[in-house]
């Protein structure tokens, strides 16, 4: 129970990533406010959990109004807010020439401006409070170039160095501010992207998830819980002096060369 006395505010809760990070850091003792669009994903979500320990507030991160109403429902629940977990984001995928500049926009909107807006709303009252741990959730696709996901490789890649500058900025108000970079991971909205892909091959989704993750050291995608530990340990106290920390959570991924990986595949070496 290291989180016992803790409260989190927990931006796309309703499901994949976000909904396992709730539960972990649930597991360790803090009180949870979930938020995102559909209220009923959330009401299902909370259903899974002891009353006195999850809320939920409904809303978009594009909006600074129901930004607010969500800090207002974690503050009402647990009294304060000390940590901020932006999990809330899309992937329509597209390249630059092909891309609807208004789908553009919106992951825009989603996945780097709503950081953006629930840190400046948030970060106030964690000053107030004498400090606070923010954890931004990227993705490997801001470290790497992703085929034809030109905003959200982008979006991911931003989200990145905005959490290196607002850790920068307010360190010394005792803001803590890290990213999480997960790999492939088996959610639903990796789930729907894959369907294409699985189509080309004539297989399941099954079958699509074992093409993607064979060139990886631990040949899996990960499930959404893998991502719990890092974010209970950057939540807590023993990563006190951690922030400004780019961590990826990958099954290897960021090392794999595909020229490489192409070779070990069939199980033949360099130079073999």
């Amino acid at each position: 129970m290291k989180l016992k006395g803790k409260t989190a505010l927990v931006t796309g809760g309703g499901s994949g990533i976000g909904t396992a990070i709730a539960g972990g850091l649930i597991k360790e003792g803090a009180k949870v406010c979930i938020t995102g669009r559909s209220k009923d994903k959330l009401e299902k979500v909370a259903a899974g959990f002891p009353k006195d320990q999850i809320t939920i507030c409904a809303g978009s991160v594009t909006s600074l109004d129901d930004i607010q109403r969500m800090m207002d429902a974690t503050i009402k629940f647990g009294g304060r807010i000390d940590v901020l977990v932006n999990n809330a984001g899309i992937d329509p995928g597209g390249t630059v020439v092909d891309l609807d500049p208004k789908i553009w926009q919106e992951v825009m909107d989603t996945n780097l401006t709503g950081p953006f807006l629930t840190m400046k709303k948030v970060i106030p009252h964690m000053i107030a409070n004498g400090g606070g741990s923010i954890i931004n959730i990227a993705s490997l696709g801001g470290t790497v170039a992703l085929p034809g996901m030109a905003p959200y490789c982008t979006t991911k890649a931003g989200l990145i160095m905005l959490t290196k500058q607002v850790a920068l900025d307010y360190g010394p108000q005792k803001i803590r501010v890290n990213v999480v970079c997960p790999g492939a991971t088996r959610t639903k909205m990796l789930e729907d992207s894959l369907q294409g892909l699985a189509k080309a091959m004539n297989t399941d989704l099954d079958g699509a998830f074992a093409v993607m993750s064979k060139p990886l050291p631990l040949r899996r995608v990960a499930k959404p819980e893998e991502m719990c530990g890092i974010c209970n340990f950057l939540a807590g106290d023993e990563s006190s002096f951690m922030t400004a920390a780019t961590i990826l959570v990958d099954g290897g991924a960021s090392v794999v060369d595909v020229s490489g990986a192409a070779l070990s595949n069939v199980g033949v070496n360099w130079g073999a």
